[in-house]
């Protein structure tokens, strides 16, 4: 059976209608290209070219064969290029899950402008999902990677998780503008001892509601939570309708909401974990491409 080497050979050949130019074009000696080409000719049972010492020309076969010929090369060096993709992670399948509050981060668009350039050819499947669920989802196999909020401290097997910090983002008081501490500088919790609080239900944002009682706790009070939301963002509107203020991410910031003020708060403890998890065990090309491509926006926002 021909090989891609007699194939390309002859094409070589046919377009040039001069074994002598061929061989000069293919860097070999002119012997062992007519020897292929013989031996082509006889693999295929037909005569290819006309030839003799004045000149090279195609037979009827020939020209059909130099069609075909053409057209399996084209398709070899398209299937070189997918396989060569596909190794780099440039193109298949990526299932990523988010934390609702992740979505303001600038981390998370900056990773998908980058990854979409750089990865045109992957299928990216996206959707919002709770941190304990996304560990979940990632040990049973439904997602590939996923943005969340929090190491993954007493999940069953989780070891084989692999975990890698993108940024501790700062936490801020989202305040009524009119509020009389909405002009401060930065503020301690301790500050905010008498006021009430709107915040997520534990169910939906365990790891902010938790850094809000700790942080109370260490203030030596218990928040006073009057409303509540299901959402993060959603918490916005009730602190610019004045029912209370709010311990949110500083990235929701970027939410111009009349009617509401941020201010920092004073305790190095006010963070919120920004990670990226994934499966020991997967070795997927894509997910490598899209761990590094986490790692380039981290680096060009300095996150930390």
């Amino acid at each position: 059976m021909f090989d891609l080497r007699q194939l390309r050979y002859f094409v070589e050949v046919a377009e040039t209608l001069s074994f002598t130019q061929a061989a000069q074009r293919l860097h070999i000696s002119q012997p062992p290209l007519s020897q292929q080409i013989q031996s082509l000719e006889a693999d295929l049972g037909v005569r290819l070219l006309d030839r003799n010492r004045r000149r090279v020309a195609l037979t009827e076969p020939g020209r059909i064969f130099l069609v075909e010929a053409k057209a399996i090369l084209a398709r070899a060096e398209s299937a070189r290029t997918v396989v060569a993709e596909a190794a780099a992670g440039f193109t298949g399948q990526l299932r990523l899950a988010y934390a609702v509050s992740v979505s303001f981060h600038p981390a998370l668009p900056e990773t998908l402008l980058r990854f979409s350039h750089a990865a045109a050819g992957v299928s990216l499947h996206l959707g919002e999902m709770l941190t304990g669920a996304q560990y979940d989802a990632l040990l049973s196999g439904q997602i590939d990677v996923g943005l969340l909020r929090a190491h993954p401290e007493g999940v069953a097997n989780a070891r084989q998780l692999n975990v890698e910090v993108i940024d501790h983002e700062p936490l801020v008081i989202a305040l009524p503008a009119r509020h009389r501490l909405s002009k401060q500088p930065s503020l301690r919790m301790e500050a905010l001892a008498g006021e009430r609080f709107v915040a997520p239900p534990r169910a939906q944002a365990t790891t902010l509601t938790d850094r809000l009682t700790l942080l109370a706790n260490k203030a030596g009070f218990r928040p006073n939570v009057r409303q509540e939301a299901q959402q993060i963002p959603s918490l916005l509107p009730l602190v610019a309708a004045g029912l209370g203020v709010a311990l949110v991410p500083a990235s929701l910031r970027a939410v111009h909401l009349d009617g509401v003020s941020f201010v920092p708060v004073d305790d190095p403890e006010a963070y919120l974990l920004l990670a990226v998890a994934s499966r020991v065990d997967n070795t997927s090309p894509v997910l490598e491409s899209f761990l590094r491509t986490v790692r380039e926006a981290r680096a060009k926002l300095g996150l930390g």
